[in-house]
């Protein structure tokens, strides 16, 4: 097992001006270490290992909930779309992340720490030809905390579909469920 580069980001909870174009590139072209620490510094060096090498590169983006995940995968999407000079620069990030909303609906809970906390993983895989511009991305998720669904800890809730649907019950398109109060409901899975 070889782990390449850690980069250890912080959530400053606000808009730095850190993440520009302007930004991407400086960091374009620049090896390792010859600039500060930056998303864009571990994206470029997955970038030109992907392109040296030939081979496959993975980033892992991980940490505590709200801790700025989907925003720095965003940021790595945007790098690649820019330096790539891909014809799809149409904010490739914008097009994989579209699918948020419904996924965040079906895997986001009320957590403790959190009102809106992801309990999914997910992995996204960009293509690139053979000139290396993205020509496509696919993203899967994956459910991370099945039990949700049948118990929540002490000021939790289940996943906010739950409760949508709930909301929903009085509609035509849902009466076959036979949904009630998300209270009532929710007795029923513990």
């Amino acid at each position: 097992l070889v782990v390449g580069i850690i980069l250890v980001a912080i959530n400053p909870y606000k808009q730095l001006p850190i993440y520009g174009d302007a930004i991407i590139h400086a960091y374009s072209g620049q090896n390792m270490g010859d600039m500060d620490p930056h998303i864009f510094a571990v994206a470029e060096e997955a970038y030109k290992q992907m392109a040296r090498n030939n081979k496959n590169q993975s980033i892992i983006v991980s940490g505590e909930s709200g801790a700025g995940k989907t925003v720095s995968a965003r940021y790595t999407m945007r790098y690649f779309a820019t330096v790539s000079k891909s014809s799809s620069n149409a904010h490739v990030e914008d097009k994989v992340l579209a699918s948020n909303p419904i996924t965040e609906a079906v895997g986001n809970a009320k957590t403790t720490r959190n009102d809106n906390s992801s309990r999914f993983g997910k992995y996204t895989e960009i293509s690139f030809d053979q000139h290396y511009q993205i020509i496509g991305a696919n993203m899967r998720t994956y459910l991370l905390e099945k039990s949700r669904v049948v118990f929540q800890s002490e000021n939790e809730r289940n996943y906010h579909i739950f409760y949508q649907l709930c909301a929903s019950a009085v509609q035509p398109e849902f009466k076959h469920l036979k949904l009630g109060r998300s209270q009532e409901n929710n007795l029923l899975f513990v």
